[in-house]
């Protein structure tokens, strides 16, 4: 019996099998965690380019209309392929200041998401709305918010839903605001 034992302890035969068996489960599970998380930092990054997107294309006007912010939003939708846009929020807001760099919305329109009160008092960066800044007739910003409800296609390792967001100031460039013309 002792014979048997020793000679079953000195075979290698199948080894490499029985390795594999040990150590697939797991490279199995890095492998999925890998997709999964590559998924979720992609989703990430298309959350901020939608931020920085909005933000920059109204900013590039004098004034917006219903339907330019429509049209706006029906791009950024786009921005969020591969993943559904059915699970994105945004909020575009001009932000005017009082001279003093406090914030106040002049007006705001959303989508999937509520809107900013009109005339509500808005935190901005510090010197983002300086009285420097003023000075320059600096004294407006747009502020793009977008947040994302990502669920994970594989659902492996993240389960449920995990809410993404960003947002994004630009300032007007034709003119010291940009107006909503509804």
């Amino acid at each position: 019996m002792l014979k048997t034992l020793i000679g079953f302890l000195r075979a290698r035969n199948g080894m490499a099998a029985v390795e594999f068996a040990f150590i697939a489960p797991v490279m199995a599970t890095l492998l999925v965690g890998t997709i999964e998380m590559c998924n979720a930092l992609q989703c990430k990054q298309k959350v901020t380019s939608v931020a920085s997107s909005v933000a920059d294309l109204v900013a590039q006007t004098k004034s917006v209309s219903a339907s330019d912010i429509s049209n706006i939003f029906s791009a950024a939708n786009e921005l969020t392929y591969p993943f559904p846009s059915s699970g994105s929020g945004i909020v575009v807001s001009s932000i005017v200041s009082d001279g003093a760099g406090n914030g106040t919305v002049a007006w705001s329109e959303s989508q999937n998401a509520t809107a900013l009160a009109t005339n509500a008092a808005v935190t901005v960066p510090t010197g983002l709305m300086s009285a420097s800044a003023c000075a320059k007739g600096a004294c407006s910003v747009i502020l793009a918010q977008v947040t994302y409800a990502y669920t994970s296609p594989l659902g492996k390792i993240f389960v449920g839903t995990t809410t993404m967001s960003d947002y994004f100031y630009a300032r007007p460039r034709q003119s010291a605001t940009v107006t909503y013309t509804g």
